[in-house]
């Protein structure tokens, strides 16, 4: 068998395509680059907002069609895979392979039933899987808890992903050790709310570490490079800043969404937490961590949102000066209470909206990125750029940085980089020595063809 597995959406879900596909290697499947190559066909999907159902059917529409003139096992797994609307599109394509997030070990079952084969059971033995490390990569995702407990009104993680299951601490470092045997140098722990790692259902689990300490378990492992992703601001503690700030190899990166600026708006997305506590946990992290990078989500347009809500939201990113933001438009999932219950605006109001949150983001992040200039950072770097002669990474702070080839660093890598320019959205640099200083490029790249000098550079 020859398989091909698209991936949409989050982490999570390039960890859980990662973990399907070594179940498919170990049955003995050549995994190939196209669909055209493969006679199986798998999408991993998110149903998260509306585009990338939108991208599904699509893509389904497409296969269906080489479905009916050569042999083609189509297959969907993941979040909407999960939804009765996911299941309707099943129907109406004639996938043949159907897999909730809580299935996945299901997947050899489903290949050799010949028939269709629809698993959307959650079932514990995925929490205590092990998946082979990647091959290769010096970067991998580890997920430490699945599901959430949550239920905020706009979104359908609850019930495409179950109540929350936090991993045995055990699993989790033996999974870690198999990554740090494959080489990996940085990790980047995953779970719908990575704060409340450890308390189930709202209580805690006795032999379960708190995820400040989890951090400090993971930090100490001889790993070099820890983040993870996302924190829920309900459940944010000050012990995680200070876990942080005492754990060298946790990176001083922050992803905290916020999703509005308004309290009445924060209350009708039932997020528990108000403008005033988001900020307390702001505090919390610079007073620990002055030299952190902060991010966060924003959904702008939510249903009921007045345009003296939206200038909250705008008057909250300037108080926290956010050095990043992934802004949306609000999309109404059916399942949600906000789709149940809530007018949406109209879309012209929240695309201008939007546009002038952008404006505010892009000011923020160059201003927050210049900060960064003519200093030295450790760069991961994953490998070739889209420049020729370059190669693409990220800091420590999560930062893209792209640097050209040099005498002694060609390769995927940790290193030393000097930022030489920055703009909203990425850095530029040079790589150096032990001593500070240029190491020199590659003979066939002068630094003019690096293009370090182009005042493109500082857009």
């Amino acid at each position: 068998m020859k398989a091909h597995i698209i991936t949409y959406g989050c982490q999570m879900n390039e960890y859980d395509s990662h973990l399907v596909q070594s179940q498919l290697v170990s049955l003995g499947a050549d995994m190939v680059d196209s669909i055209d190559e493969a006679d199986f066909v798998l999408l991993n999907t998110c149903a998260v907002r509306g585009k990338p159902v939108d991208k599904v059917r699509s893509v389904l529409g497409q296969l269906r069609k080489e479905k009916a003139v050569r042999p083609l096992v189509i297959g969907m797994m993941g979040c909407l895979a999960q939804l009765e609307e996911g299941q309707q599109i099943a129907r109406k394509f004639e996938v043949d392979v159907l897999l909730g997030p809580g299935s996945l070990l299901d997947i050899g079952a489903a290949l050799e039933s010949n028939e269709r084969f629809w698993s959307l059971q959650f079932k514990d033995e995925l929490h205590d899987h092990i998946p082979p490390p990647p091959v290769g990569k010096l970067q991998a995702h580890l997920t430490i808890m699945r599901g959430c407990d949550h239920h905020c009104t706009y979104c359908i993680v609850p019930t495409t992903r179950g109540p929350q299951v936090s991993r045995h601490p055990d699993q989790i470092l033996r999974e870690l050790d198999s990554l740090l045997g494959a080489g990996v140098r940085e990790v980047t722990l995953l779970g719908q709310n990575v704060n409340a790692y450890g308390f189930d259902a709202g209580a805690k689990l006795a032999g379960y570490p708190s995820f400040a300490d989890l951090l400090r378990m993971v930090g100490g492992s001889g790993i070099e490079r820890v983040k993870f992703t996302t924190s829920h601001p309900m459940n944010f503690t000050e012990d995680v800043a200070v876990a942080m700030s005492e754990t060298p190899a946790v990176c001083d990166f922050v992803h905290l969404p916020v999703q509005s600026g308004s309290d009445r708006v924060l209350r009708r997305m039932a997020r528990e937490y108000s403008r005033e506590k988001y900020l307390t946990h702001i505090g919390q992290i610079k007073k620990h961590l002055p030299d952190a990078v902060l991010a966060t989500d924003i959904i702008v347009g939510f249903p009921g949102e007045t345009e003296e809500d939206f200038q909250d939201t705008l008057s909250l990113y300037d108080e926290v000066g956010f050095d990043s933001a992934y802004m949306f438009i609000y999309s109404p999932r059916p399942g949600t209470p906000s789709y149940k219950h809530f007018q949406d605006l109209p879309r012209e109001v929240k695309t201008e909206r939007l546009q002038r949150l952008i404006v505010k983001q892009k000011e923020w992040s160059a201003r927050r990125n210049a900060r960064f200039q003519g200093t030295l950072q450790e760069v991961l770097l994953r490998g070739d750029a889209y420049s020729a002669g370059h190669l693409e990474g990220h800091t420590r702070g999560n930062h893209p940085i792209v640097v050209p080839r040099a005498i002694g660093a060609e390769g995927a890598g940790l290193y030393r980089a000097r930022v030489t320019a920055t703009t909203p959205h990425m850095f530029y640099g040079e790589l150096v020595g032990a001593d500070g200083q240029a190491l020199p490029l590659l003979p066939n790249l002068a630094p003019e063809a690096a293009g370090l000098t182009s005042p493109l550079m500082m857009v």
